[in-house]
């Protein structure tokens, strides 16, 4: 059974997550060419990241510019950034009430599947929404988690999903709509997808839950999946 350290990196801005994701990425990396390199068996370490960002949108690698709706001054005037990153995927915003969870691991240890790791990520949020009574499923020919995903008229979106994977570690991950201000999603074409709305559990619910306790599901999930013991850092 794998390790996974897990640490909750609370509010933090965008660029200082990605740079400690991208730390923690080049370290794991690393270790691995050393390994190969001097047939050594130096062990690589696995992370869970949690934390909530101020409001941001970020472009993944594939996606389009044009998909991005505000000026640069209108950014400022909504109080929020913008960056181009390295991820799959392609205009998504993060804010406060969303748990953004970033899992580095060294997919060498588990299973050389990308898209198994993304139906893993998938299932975890299916699993946490279930505990609330809420039914989520997956929307053919997309990521992420979906509600009345078979209704195309209904579909919405509670969950995206982008993820970078170099010699099978990973980074990015989730963002998982708990109580975010939905209107911050206006700005964009999520995820490149026009006809299709945004929604979160408080939206779905009526009613506010406990960030905390979703993270604690969440990281329940994470573990019975990849079968993994998580350590707080």
């Amino acid at each position: 059974m794998q390790k996974v350290l897990f640490n909750d990196l609370g509010l933090i801005d965008y660029k200082e997550a990605w740079d400690f994701q991208e730390q923690l990425f080049k370290e794991t990396i690393d270790i691995k060419i050393e390994n190969r390199k001097d047939n050594t068996n130096i062990p690589t370490q696995h992370h869970l990241l949690f934390c909530e960002h101020p409001h941001v949108y970020t472009l993944g690698k594939s996606g389009d510019e044009a998909h991005l709706l505000l000026s640069e001054a209108m950014l400022k005037q909504k109080g929020a950034t913008y960056y181009k990153i390295n991820r799959g995927g392609d205009i998504t915003y993060h804010g406060p009430g969303q748990i953004v969870g970033y899992p580095i691991l060294d997919l060498d240890l588990f299973f050389t599947d990308i898209h198994k790791y993304l139906r893993f990520l998938e299932e975890m949020i299916i699993r946490t929404l279930a505990e609330y009574g809420i039914e989520a499923g997956r929307y053919e020919g997309y990521t992420g988690v979906w509600l009345d995903a078979d209704d195309p008229r209904k579909a919405r979106k509670i969950c995206a999903m982008g993820v970078r994977c170099s010699r099978w570690v990973t980074m990015h991950g989730f963002a998982f709509n708990v109580h975010p201000d939905l209107s911050y999603f206006g700005n964009i074409i999520p995820c490149g997808i026009d006809d299709k709305q945004v929604t979160s559990m408080y939206q779905e619910l009526g009613r506010a839950v406990d960030m905390e306790e979703v993270k604690e599901k969440l990281k329940k999930h994470f573990a019975a999946l990849f079968e993994a013991e998580i350590h707080q850092n």
